[in-house]
């Protein structure tokens, strides 16, 4: 009977917020710049990657295991774009920096969704890699559609699973220090520091997610292009290498567009304390960055795209030819 009572009386004391008051840049004097440049990238994401998107959906032969794993990460990335970016502009353009309870905790499972996608994908897409390269005769029957439609599929399901957990633990925080968010996003790690009780399952979850969606991936990461480099250590002639390696060069780029942001404010952090301001900065550009440059590193770098993309551009501009001409 104490224990039951003891667990209202806790219930009872737990407080939520109406409202968060989400802090973003304060004190730069040009600081619309950045904004700028926000808005910029955003643009160039949203319609670099729906491009993507359309591509892949309407040319049938692209329907295989590479880049169905290509557009699950462009989905992503429009998600995160989305996620990111407006909520930042709306503070800059209106000035409303309040965020209610329930919006907060749905921006937070969004942004931190797309990103732990993102990852997960990048994971996928060096498997694809390494059995292309390490294991060519078996390719077709290990990596098909169906076995990367199903992974992508768990993969989704069990991140979906995972993130809103870590969302719906954030219920049980009592937020009674302060309703300020040092962040530009319902971001984790200040919302736990205003919690005035225990936040230490949600800071294991919050871990849990970094260590398995941040670290295993980029050890998985260098340890499939490990195994590859070893495997074209066999190959007798360069240029043979040089064309299996060619193959991995997309993926090494959206992998050093999503990482090395990342790693970079990790050791900064690790140097020297970072200022609210720094911190902003920092972490809005390792999550815009990768969604922007990914479309162009995907038409710069595939083939096919490229040249599906001067077959649509072709189709559009000889009509324009024809009716100036007449």
């Amino acid at each position: 009977m104490s224990s039951l009572n003891t667990s209202f009386v806790e219930n009872m004391s737990i407080v939520h917020p109406e409202y968060f008051f989400i802090i973003g840049l304060t004190g730069i004097p040009y600081s619309s710049y950045y904004y700028i440049f926000l808005f910029i990238a955003y643009f160039i994401a949203v319609i670099g990657n729906a491009i993507v998107l359309l591509i892949i959906i309407l040319e049938q032969s692209l329907h295989s295991p590479k880049y169905i794993g290509v557009f699950n990460l462009a989905l992503a990335d429009l998600g995160e774009t989305n996620a990111v970016i407006p909520n930042m502009m709306k503070t800059f353009f209106s000035d409303s920096q309040y965020m209610s309870y329930n919006a907060c905790l749905a921006n937070m499972f969004f942004v931190n969704f797309f990103f732990t996608v993102q990852s997960a994908t990048l994971v996928v897409l060096a498997f694809d890699r390494f059995i292309a390269i390490c294991l060519p005769l078996r390719y077709h029957a290990i990596v098909n559609n169906t076995v990367m439609s199903l992974a992508f599929i768990v993969l989704w399901a069990f991140n979906t699973s995972l993130v809103a957990l870590s969302a719906s633990l954030m219920t049980r925080l009592s937020f009674c220090k302060s309703n300020v968010v040092q962040s530009f996003y319902c971001d984790n790690g200040p919302l736990l520091r205003l919690a005035c009780n225990d936040n230490s399952i949600n800071v294991f979850i919050t871990n849990l997610i970094v260590a398995l969606f941040l670290v295993a991936p980029l050890l998985i990461i260098v340890l499939s292009y490990l195994g590859i480099f070893f495997a074209l250590s066999k190959i007798t002639t360069w240029e043979a290498r040089l064309k299996a390696l060619k193959t991995c060069a997309t993926h090494l780029l959206l992998v050093g567009a999503f990482f090395i942001p990342v790693i970079c404010m990790f050791i900064i952090s690790s140097i020297t304390s970072l200022t609210p301001n720094t911190r902003v900065v920092s972490v809005s550009l390792s999550l815009t960055l990768p969604p922007m440059l990914n479309p162009i590193i995907y038409v710069l770098n595939t083939a096919e795209i490229r040249v599906l993309i001067r077959k649509m551009l072709k189709k559009r501009i000889t009509p324009i030819r024809r009716n100036i001409l007449k």
